[in-house]
């Protein structure tokens, strides 16, 4: 029944990044390793559409406990998605990013650990930089602005912390699969942010705890200082926020590898240097895209320059500061816009 398999594997590929095919078809066996037969028949009777058991059950034609019992089995294990609104029950299908990936931040075993990494070298992680504007989209630090008139809500973590009412904290799972393997940094786990239904879903099946705004924006500011870009979903009104370095995110790490990363992500702003530039190397030192070159003085690459203002916030000198772009961009007022819009730039659904 190998067919499942491959049928699961194009249905997850519609979803936000995909889950493309690869020659080796190591995502097959990552498949294999986490849904059994009967959790991949039953993935494909779902959708993203929220729905109860009962619904689910009658379609299949079995019995409502029977349904609920595997649909509740497979949510514990990070394979669906659920909300349960006014004690009604609802799952749905999730993508792999983020969703089913993410979702195993608390049960990476080392083999898994070995499969991912070698799914994302043979074709992950091409599939993530091409759609990488549309999932992530990197917001400037607060201080590297120089006039805060030009901030828009969407680009200050501290306003969409502050509108979400509720929020969870996980650690991050790339930086969770890099140290099962051995490798990545030395950077702060505890750094993902899920807001809203996400957040509940989080601190219902233990993979967050729930924290307070006060508490979110302290571990932004902090994760900032250890040279971390703040990478909110690319929505006015996002499902969570993330602090990324550019040696364990799969995001951060997937566009580092072209000439012009700039033109893969959603950023408003770049940075330029000034006269007061001491050639301390500061800022070449923290930037996450190596879109700074030391000569007599700072040199900003704008080709990789993804304007998320590291590198304003480690300058002594003041010689640094993010300028905003001529196009600016505003993105989708949500979560299920955002999908949209990345379905229609992946050729998933029609544009119009």
């Amino acid at each position: 029944m190998s067919d499942i398999y491959s049928a699961l594997q194009k249905r997850l590929d519609m979803y936000s990044l995909g889950f493309p095919a690869t020659q080796s078809k190591i995502e097959i066996t990552i498949l294999k390793k986490l849904f059994s037969e009967d959790d991949a028949k039953l993935f494909m009777e779902l959708s993203p559409m929220l729905e109860p058991a009962e619904s689910i059950a009658s379609r299949m034609g079995k019995p409502v406990q029977e349904i609920q019992n595997h649909l509740e089995d497979m949510v514990k294990r990070g394979l669906l998605f659920k909300k349960t609104k006014d004690g009604v029950a609802k799952y749905g299908a999730i993508p792999f990013i983020h969703g089913i990936f993410e979702f195993q931040v608390k049960r990476l075993p080392k083999d898994l650990a070995e499969l991912l990494e070698q799914y994302y070298d043979d074709g992950l992680a091409k599939a993530i930089a091409t759609n990488a504007n549309m999932f992530l989209h990197p917001i400037p630090v607060n201080e590297s602005i120089e006039s805060k008139s030009t901030v828009a809500p969407f680009e200050d973590a501290v306003a969409i912390i502050q509108q979400a009412n509720v929020i969870a904290v996980a650690d991050c799972i790339c930086r969770k699969e890099k140290k099962t393997l051995g490798k990545g940094c030395d950077k702060p786990m505890e750094t993902c942010l899920m807001f809203g239904s996400m957040a509940e879903y989080y601190i219902e099946n233990k993979l967050g705890r729930k924290i307070s705004a006060d508490e979110a924006i302290a571990i932004v500011k902090n994760a900032q200082k250890q040279g971390m870009v703040t990478q909110p979903g690319t929505a006015q009104n996002p499902a969570g926020m993330c602090s990324c370095c550019g040696d364990c995110c799969a995001v951060l790490l997937s566009i580092k590898r072209f000439p012009k990363p700039a033109e893969m992500v959603f950023s408003n702003y770049f940075a330029e240097v000034n006269d007061n530039c001491t050639s301390c190397g500061s800022c070449a030192d923290i930037c996450q895209m190596e879109a700074i070159e030391m000569n007599d003085f700072a040199h900003v690459n704008k080709d990789r320059c993804i304007g998320c203002g590291l590198c304003v916030s480690a300058c002594p000198a003041d010689a640094i500061h993010l300028v905003l772009k001529d196009n600016k961009r505003i993105p989708p007022k949500t979560s299920g816009e955002q999908m949209k819009e990345m379905a229609i730039q992946r050729g998933i659904l029609p544009n119009g």
